[in-house]
């Protein structure tokens, strides 16, 4: 039981639900049942985590905002009571621990302030919406280029093969400066990074590897610069604005996040439209720019690639949605039941591509908020359209059931997705 306001005053661990982020093959696009069920019991309830451990998962919209916007709130993992969600992600820290963070580096996303906005200030002007504008037009062509050479391959086709995954590593390489290459390299780090059962010392190693590799090209641009964010993070090491240890940091977290959170949302948003064939027609029919951005926006929260909860710990007892959470407890805020909130969103199950889902929690809220949101959001404008304009007649070419999902990462996608026309 719990007091109306105040931390449990009789639960044990054993007697708290487990969390539980598993969607079933039927419905694996909507959020887990059991993230649902907690949910309906009010937007801030206690869980119990694989290795005993509790903390509060918040589901309410409102209660989410609070809790990612609340100073009081650490997003560091080395803190004490910073909840772990898989062993793998447990043994990570306890490596980082052993070996010292500076050892290995830490992205200024697991940083809180005043390091944190020291370091996300010198990223931000890459995601300018002027500069992000002027990659529009490139990244038409790469689109355009890849649906060419789709069309003249073989029918039925896996569309995160030949499109999905492309698309975003082509258009960040371009903008880092990455030789693209080397992409079957980043994006084998990457899935290592992101695998829940990857252990703390192969998740390590992954990361290192893309550590040394941008490191070496940052090393390069210091000599050599082009127009490239890689060498403008190369001019703020010889500003003494950045390390460059600071710097590799900063490029391996663009280029990580640049392609694999965006490749998942083009295969997801693909499917989830061939399911609901009359908002695929309202958005493949538009010109709209409005209408078109409503619908990426709309995908993006009924989607929510980024499965599973963020993970925070209170530095001091606060209170959120009447509940008083101690200092010392973690925090698990859950982008995709916060996404289908019916206090926010009327009828939130339903897709509705005209609805104004601005408010939608998928890139985070408060400090911590992705910086790459507008690159994201310009790229699936310009994939979605283009694709169902130019393949009127693509269709899926497997089951539903058939369909293998990424149930064992951070990151929800789907590992191949069949399509014909």
């Amino acid at each position: 039981m719990t007091s109306a306001v105040g931390s449990p005053t009789s639960d044990t661990p054993s007697e708290l639900p487990e969390y539980d982020i598993s969607r079933p093959a039927r419905c694996p696009l909507d959020p887990a049942p059991a993230m649902r069920a907690r949910q309906a019991e009010g937007p801030l309830t206690r869980i119990r985590l694989w290795d005993g451990s509790t903390a509060w998962l918040v589901t309410g919209h409102a209660a989410h905002r609070a809790a990612l916007s609340d100073q009081r709130v650490s997003v560091d993992p080395m803190r004490p009571g910073a909840p772990k969600l898989s062993a793998g992600e447990a043994s990570m820290t306890e490596e980082l621990r052993k070996r010292g963070r500076d050892s290995v580096g830490m992205s200024f996303i697991m940083m809180d302030d005043p390091e944190h906005i020291r370091l996300r200030r010198m990223a931000t002007s890459a995601f300018t919406i002027k500069r992000i504008e002027a990659l529009r037009v490139p990244t038409q062509r790469i689109v355009d280029e890849l649906i060419d050479t789709m069309l003249d391959g073989p029918n039925p086709v896996d569309l995160v093969e030949a499109f999905a995954l492309p698309v975003p590593s082509l258009v960040i390489s371009e903008l880092l400066g990455v030789p693209y290459d080397d992409h079957d390299f980043f994006q084998t780090s990457s899935k290592a990074i992101i695998n829940r059962h990857t252990s703390g010392e192969e998740r390590l190693g992954a990361r290192q590897q893309l550590i040394d590799y941008l490191g070496g090209l940052l090393s390069e641009k210091l000599t050599n610069p082009a127009e490239d964010l890689l060498s403008g993070l190369a001019e703020r090491i010889k500003a003494g604005q950045l390390t460059h240890e600071e710097a590799t940091e900063m490029g391996v977290l663009m280029l990580f996040a640049g392609h694999e959170t965006t490749a998942n949302m083009i295969t997801l948003g693909t499917l989830t439209l061939l399911q609901y064939p009359d908002q695929l027609a309202l958005l493949r029919d538009t010109d709209d720019p409005k209408l078109i951005a409503s619908a990426v926006d709309e995908l993006l929260r009924w989607i929510t690639i980024t499965h599973g909860g963020l993970r925070r710990v209170a530095l001091e007892d606060i209170e959120i949605a009447g509940q008083v959470i101690r200092a010392g407890e973690g925090i698990i805020p859950v982008n995709e039941t916060a996404n289908r909130d019916p206090a926010v969103f009327p009828d939130p199950d339903r897709l509705d591509i005209t609805r104004d889902a601005r408010l939608h929690a998928t890139f985070g809220y408060g400090i911590h908020q992705c910086l790459g949101q507008p690159l994201a959001r310009m790229e699936l404008q310009v994939v979605y359209p283009t694709l169902l304009r130019r393949i009127p007649t693509l269709a899926l070419a497997a089951d539903l059931g058939e369909i293998p999902f990424k149930h064992d990462g951070f990151v929800f996608g789907a590992y191949e997705l069949p399509v014909t026309w």
